[in-house]
């Protein structure tokens, strides 16, 4: 087990969470919905198992690239400490585990959760033909307030999707920053990134950086005015 946990660095789940629990209680303000601790499980365990799938994932279909970097090559299935095909399993495994989990919240969480898992596990795939594949690594995080609000409620509403854009902007930043460290291994590869399309010269001052932050601002902005708090 500690090998997969590793797999998956599921210490960095703790990371994660915030946006989850922005929500759930989210949605305990400020609506007419109590606190359920049942609830709160399964939405615990929901994003434990859809960030396990979108590691797991990442990993099994990165294999071959992670192998060739050498930032990467000591990852788990690189290094031969799990083989690709159990990695794949253990992605198909919580993939089962977070919609039998929906099932028990409510119906729409249910019905929207091969949804989510296209976004969490597509992911991966979009590195191969688009350089806006961060935004996609942010919309996966973003669904995480958008998603433990309908957990409480089982309905949409306008603050929690501008909640989830906030987190959308943030992690999609963070992730343009992360990625610099790779660009030039992109390039060989013919991978995408923002840093590898703009180039060394405009990378630091990527223009798409500057407005995920202006969005991310905006957005938060207008939310915290919604929920009548000083920032």
């Amino acid at each position: 087990m500690k090998k997969y946990l590793s797999l998956v660095l599921f210490a960095h789940t703790i990371f994660a969470m915030p946006f989850a629990f922005i929500g759930f209680f989210l949605a305990i303000s400020t609506t007419e919905y109590q606190f359920d601790w049942t609830k709160l499980a399964f939405m615990i365990l929901c994003m434990v198992f859809a960030r396990n799938s979108a590691m797991a994932f990442n990993r099994y279909l990165d294999r071959d690239f992670d192998a060739k970097n050498p930032r990467t090559s000591l990852r788990d299935i690189p290094a031969g400490r799990i083989s690709a095909k159990n990695a794949l399993l253990f992605t198909l495994v919580n993939c089962v585990l977070f919609i039998f989990t929906t099932y028990f919240i409510n119906d729409i969480c249910f019905y929207l959760s091969p949804v989510a898992l296209a976004v969490v596990l597509g992911y991966s795939f979009t590195k191969r033909f688009t350089p806006l594949c961060h935004l996609i690594l942010g919309a996966g995080l973003g669904l995480a307030p958008l998603g433990t609000y309908l957990v409480v409620t089982g309905k949409f509403a306008l603050l929690p999707i501008l909640f989830s854009m906030a987190v959308l902007c943030w992690v999609s930043g963070f992730d343009i920053i992360y990625s610099l460290q790779d660009d030039e291994f992109d390039r060989q590869e013919n991978l995408y990134s923002i840093p590898a399309w703009l180039g060394r010269k405009k990378r630091c001052r990527s223009p798409p950086c500057c407005m995920y932050s202006v969005s991310y601002l905006l957005c938060f902005r207008y939310c915290s005015r919604s929920l009548d708090l000083f920032i």
